[in-house]
């Protein structure tokens, strides 16, 4: 099933604590229908002193948030907008802004 959103899009968190944010999709999790946006849904992680991390502590790391809790920002004017998929003459799967602004490239059509 195709996602309205993937890696590296820049997205805007439409419900929850977040409300309002936006940020870049770092990885997208389709088992569990949830996405890591950098910077958002922090939450304290407390890790034992290693070769890494010397003094141990608390560290800030990105917590994933449901799917239904994004969109994607439109290219033309930046705001948050929905998306429809679209299959042109050559094969080609797009992801289609709600007002027509292309958003990216899905799937290529097969070389003969």
């Amino acid at each position: 099933m195709a996602r309205h959103v993937k890696k590296g899009d820049t997205v805007k968190i439409i419900a929850g604590v977040n409300k309002g944010a936006t940020g870049k999709v770092m990885r997208v999790i389709p088992d569990k229908d949830r996405v890591l946006v950098e910077g958002v849904n922090l939450a304290y992680k407390h890790v034992r002193p290693s070769q890494k991390n010397p003094q141990g502590g608390r560290i800030r790391v990105e917590r994933p948030i449901h799917v239904s809790n994004v969109l994607p920002l439109n290219p033309k004017d930046s705001n948050a907008t929905r998306v429809r998929f679209e299959t042109d003459k050559k094969g080609n799967k797009r992801r289609v802004a709600v007002d027509g602004a292309e958003i990216g490239v899905v799937t290529r059509a097969a070389k003969k």
